[in-house]
């Protein structure tokens, strides 16, 4: 063939390469969806081309161009594109399956801590398993290039899994919607406080409730119960994500496209997988925890704390039917969260119920005004309230339970101090923070702003003491300084 044309070996692998192209387009037009036998064509085909295009530049070699000119004749086939397209298809057809699949399961989901034994959402164990079974099928996918195509397959999954995630902890609350308004401030009308309630035959009786948290009401769904096997869902879910991302890894050097010796370079290859969804269940987890304490102490127990506790008369209004009903709350808890969440679960359930004792002894409405003989009776409550918590060492920590006690121990050491020493020392607050000095003694003193941040340094913390101060020396001086209104 050489003696009738000098690339004659070039000129046959060309036409070959130009009649398989068009015979090759036919095909791939005709493939709507990846299958075995599509990508098996295409490798082939891919296979095919680079041997031809080795033949031509052989043939073409002692050629004035190379070949150049030839090879440029032959239109690439475009097999591995071709394959990436289709893949790229059949991971956003997964996906948006995976994605349609979550939000009807969630519309069915009434989160019940009976379901399965570990007390979880059976939507997040079954979004865990299809995600599982997406990854074995795209490892399973006869093509060269799962690597470059793994990440946008995990970015997809990534996304439907955050949209999960952020749907449980949807609608749960905070504590700033959860917590009662902080009412304004009121002078306490000392000496006519309890004569005020016994006209009005308010009895200092606890209004019963039973609390059934193994009923689970399906109009609620962020009940006690619901919310608990949110956070184990979520927690669950954390653990699961780490343990598909290493599955992945595995899977990429079973398939024979890492070695050994990169196997501690994949994730940085990669990226972090499922990036969004950790980050979204540690701020979950955190939501529904502070969400759940925030909602049994101002909602569930609020016939035991909130409208109860102190109001009236301190001594006949304790702390005692509080911590009661609280102690089953935290064994509910307890037997319900899982164990490595539990600790968080219980601590913002103690952070919650200190920050309504400061508002009780602050800001308490109904009414509420403490002499500085009550101060012993609270300190009491406080202790025995530490002690539930502490529970003989069986519960937290009592490092973690002296940190957050801070702030009530601050307060119990004002309604403590007399009210001549508390004045005095609002005096010293108000010239530290105003400078108010160079006014006259009839000026009225600057009314420091509610900060919430409570604290015997803090001005608004001591005037707060005064007005719920139940003698006629604190009563006066409120009266001379900022005329509040009084509490009915």
């Amino acid at each position: 063939m050489k003696r009738h044309h000098s690339l004659a070996t070039g000129v046959a692998v060309a036409t070959l390469h130009v009649c398989f192209g068009n015979e090759l387009k036919k095909f791939v037009s005709s493939v709507n969806e990846l299958t075995p036998d599509a990508v098996q064509v295409l490798i082939a085909a891919d296979k095919l081309e680079k041997n031809l295009v080795k033949m031509a530049v052989a043939d073409a070699e002692d050629s004035d161009d190379g070949g150049k000119a030839l090879i440029q004749e032959m239109i690439p086939f475009e097999a591995e594109a071709v394959i990436s397209d289709l893949v790229k298809s059949w991971v956003r057809t997964r996906v948006e399956r995976l994605r349609e699949w979550v939000d009807r399961n969630l519309q069915q989901e009434i989160w019940n801590p009976q379901a399965n034994q570990e007390r979880v959402a059976p939507s997040g164990v079954e979004t865990l398993r299809v995600i599982d079974e997406t990854l074995e099928a795209f490892f399973l996918l006869p093509i060269p290039m799962h690597p470059a195509l793994l990440p946008e397959l995990m970015n997809g999954l990534d996304r439907c899994m955050q949209s999960y995630i952020l749907n449980v902890q949807s609608g749960c609350g905070s504590p700033s919607t959860l917590t009662p308004a902080m009412p304004a401030l009121t002078s306490c009308a000392a000496g006519t406080k309890h004569g005020v309630f016994k006209k009005k035959e308010k009895p200092n009786t606890v209004q019963q409730k039973n609390l059934h948290f193994s009923d689970v009401d399906s109009t609620d769904p962020f009940g006690l119960p619901q919310l608990c096997v949110r956070i184990n869902t979520l927690h669950v879910i954390r653990k699961q994500l780490d343990v598909l991302e290493k599955r992945t890894i595995l899977q990429l050097r079973d398939s024979g496209c890492v070695v050994d010796d990169d196997d501690d370079n994949v994730p940085n290859r990669l990226g972090r997988s499922f990036e969004l969804s950790i980050s979204a269940c540690v701020q979950g987890i955190k939501q529904l925890s502070e969400a759940a304490a925030y909602k049994v102490v101002f909602r569930d127990l609020s016939h035991v704390f909130w409208d109860y506790l102190y109001v009236g008369n301190v001594s006949s209004s304790r702390i005692e039917p509080f911590l009661q009903e609280l102690d089953l709350v935290l064994e509910f808890i307890s037997s319900t969260v899982h164990d490595r969440v539990r600790t968080r679960v219980i601590t913002d359930v103690m952070k919650a119920s200190f920050e309504g004792i400061l508002l009780i002894l602050l800001a308490g409405d109904p009414p509420r005004a403490f002499s500085v003989q009550d101060a012993a009776t609270v300190e009491e409550d406080f202790k025995f309230h530490v002690d539930l918590f502490w529970s003989d060492g069986h519960g937290l920590q009592a490092d973690l339970i002296d940190k957050h006690s801070v702030n009530i121990k601050g307060i119990l050491h004002l309604l403590h101090t007399d009210t001549e020493s508390l004045i005095t020392q609002f005096h010293l607050l108000i010239e530290d923070n105003y400078n108010p000095s160079g006014k006259t003694g009839k000026t009225m003193l600057p009314l420091p702003p509610t900060t919430g941040h409570w604290s015997p340094t803090e001005p608004n913390t001591v005037l707060r003491v005064l007005c719920h101060r139940n003698d006629k020396a604190a009563t006066k001086f409120i009266k001379k300084n900022y005329n509040l209104p009084k509490k009915l």
